[in-house]
């Protein structure tokens, strides 16, 4: 959406529109303390939960009203979904999207399915649907599961040193795969009332893969892991299914869900259901109580739309929240500050030896999650981010910050993979092997160590005074190796460059880097050669895919402001692009003192899952210009 005139105001100094943006943010802080912004992701999300509560028999006839309104806002004026806003079609996006509308009533024949109908099948159909999408029709006799890659329950006794076992996948898969051995074992059908031949295309299945290939080596495993599946060791089997669901149970964190995230949370929900625990089981009954607070329920102009996060993020926010005020000359003691500070420092994991122990089983747990609940899986962004903020507050139970920090700063240290930098949940999360699967195609399945996360606990270090740490100089050495040839780094969970960029130059700068040296010029030419013309900057996530569009996209707050975090880190506050940069933010800014940014520029699964984050845009900004005009509390 393109901001008016009636819309912004260009009347405000820098200044004025800080301390109009600070008052916003203080706004927006819950009595708890804590911050939390709506996590928007797409469509698929309301579809699965539709076809998950329609294979449970629990939906409504108001809910799934409600979140097909919300569905068919989202659509395209050429008949797609996309997974983010300004994208191109997705395919499996657009399927799951037109069999939830099918379930909830819409005829196949009205104009908005039918113009669905024409892309899917003019892409290949529904056969060219990712295995993910293809798994949900299979629920309902709408695929074949035989049609389907096969993952044996067995996997779960692989020995942690064998290729292929569970910790070999980034939590979030390994959370995911496990519950689906379950359900692709016991291959359920459940039939809905109508059929699926309108999104089929009748192409036939692409020729074998060579066996000189790994997708060949792999298409010839899974041809034999069918063979297995239709005559198992029945012994065998039965123990693989009951230490599945030991495994599912031990990991529900206390809000009822699983990691926190949607996928593995209602594929669990999907496995203990299909393993006969009953739906006044406390596993099934928090876990379905708990997807429902994820809700998020608005009026629309036909009635009240309905739409589910994937995922919450009220400790991300909060700390950046924190860290915002304090860039923008709020005191170290500031009311609204301590209350986040109070809030941040209860929900420090230091209990709780979650999976990441696997491979630190010596290491001491200290580090911080994403949400509310998930004590099984902190990790080592939200860890850097939070010390960062907590290292600037004057509290009155400094004892109790300390001890905080230190616990923190020994957690993240110790996640340091074998090569230096850091990965987000596990370190070490590196074998490739497991992403050549068949059963792999829904983005990112491991966790190696990037850019942007290694920045961040890298600025961690060196502002705790361990800038001569073995594993900070390690971690500086890790960045300087892997930034880009056009002087840019990449950015794993945000969008993309200009996140990897604006984490990264202000890291090496706090870790003693020169801002004269090579790798900092480097970074301010790309990022003065991508600054737009309105003064602002922007980069599209078709980034991920397609290189043209690296450092190119329309302008939004929350990328500008990354790209002057790194020029002012880097000693160009005076410099045009900088001047510019500020420009632009006061420009764009709302009367109330925030900013409009319908763009999605957060990472789930770089190429596959994207997220709008609804508080980038003001905590990012709010540190930019805070830093831009020096009130930054040390």
């Amino acid at each position: 959406m393109t901001l008016s005139a009636v819309e912004t105001t260009t009347a405000r100094t820098p200044a004025e529109a800080l301390d109009a943006a600070v008052d916003h943010l203080r706004g927006l802080q819950d009595r708890a303390g804590y911050w939390q912004g709506e996590l928007e992701t797409n469509v698929t999300m309301d579809a699965e939960d539709l076809l998950l509560r329609e294979f449970l028999g629990i939906r409504t006839g108001e809910e799934t009203a409600a979140a097909a309104r919300w569905i068919r806002s989202r659509q395209r004026p050429d008949g797609t979904w996309a997974v983010f806003t300004g994208g191109p079609p997705d395919l499996s996006t657009t399927v799951e999207a037109w069999v939830a509308l099918r379930l909830a009533g819409d005829h196949p024949d009205a104009p908005h399915m039918r113009s669905a109908q024409r892309y899917v099948r003019a892409w290949g159909g529904v056969e060219r649907s990712r295995v993910f999408t293809r798994i949900w029709l299979a629920l309902f006799g709408l695929w074949s599961w035989d049609d389907l890659p096969d993952m044996p329950p067995e996997l779960v006794f692989l020995p942690r040193w064998f290729p292929l076992n569970v910790y070999d996948w980034a939590c979030w898969a390994r959370q995911t795969v496990v519950p689906l051995t379950i359900v692709a074992t016991l291959r359920p059908v459940r039939p809905l009332p109508f059929g699926i031949d309108e999104l089929r295309s009748g192409s036939p299945a692409p020729p074998p893969s060579s066996i000189l290939t790994w997708a060949g080596v792999f298409e010839r495993l899974d041809t034999v892991l069918h063979r297995y599946s239709r005559r198992p060791v029945r012994a065998l089997r039965r123990l693989a299914m009951r230490r599945g669901a030991e495994w599912i149970l031990a990991r529900q964190e206390a809000d009822g869900s699983w990691g926190g995230i949607q996928p593995p949370w209602v594929y669990s929900l999907l496995a203990l259901h299909l393993l006969g625990y009953p739906p006044d089981h406390p596993a099934l009954r928090t876990g379905l109580a708990g997807l429902d607070r994820f809700l998020v329920r608005e009026p629309g102009p036909d009635g009240e739309v309905r739409r589910l996060e994937a995922c919450q993020s009220p400790v991300w926010d909060t700390c950046l929240a924190v860290t915002a005020l304090l860039d923008a000359g709020a005191a170290p003691d500031d009311p609204a500050v301590l209350r986040g500070t109070d809030w941040l420092l209860d929900e420090q994991v230091t209990g709780v030896r979650g999976d990441w122990a696997v491979r630190r089983p010596d290491l001491a747990p200290g580090g911080w999650a994403f949400e509310f609940d998930n004590d099984g899986y902190p990790d080592t962004d939200d860890t850097a981010e939070v010390v960062l903020a907590l290292g600037r507050v004057a509290h009155p139970d400094a004892a109790r910050v300390r001890r905080a920090v230190d616990l923190g700063v020994d957690w993240a240290t110790g996640m340091a993979s074998a090569d230096g930098g850091w990965g987000a949940f596990d370190a070490d999360n590196t074998r490739a092997l497991v992403t050549r699967l068949p059963f792999c195609d829904f983005g990112a399945v491991i966790d190696p160590p990037s850019a942007d996360v290694t920045a961040h606990v890298v600025e961690m270090l060196a502002a705790q005074g361990h800038g001569d740490r073995t594993a900070c100089r390690r971690g500086v050495d890790w960045l300087l190796a892997h930034q880009e040839r056009d002087g840019s780094w990449f950015g794993r969970w945000g969008a993309n460059h200009l996140y990897g960029t604006g984490g990264v130059v202000p890291a090496l700068i706090a870790a003693g880097v020169p801002e004269s040296g090579p790798s900092i010029r480097a970074a301010v030419r790309w990022l003065e050669l991508h600054q737009n013309d309105d003064g602002g900057w922007g980069e599209d996530l078709r980034s991920y895919d397609d290189p043209s569009w690296v450092g190119r996209g329309t302008s939004t707050p929350s990328q500008t402001a990354w790209a002057l975090l790194a020029l002012l880190a880097a000693g160009e506050r005076d410099g045009d692009a900088a001047r510019r940069g500020v420009g632009f933010l006061v420009d764009t800014q709302r009367p109330d003192g925030s900013w409009d940014e319908q763009l999605y520029t957060g990472t789930g699964f770089p190429g596959a899952f994207y997220i709008r984050y609804h508080l980038y845009r003001m905590v990012f900004p709010i540190s930019a210009l805070g830093r831009y005009l020096g009130r930054a509390a040390s």
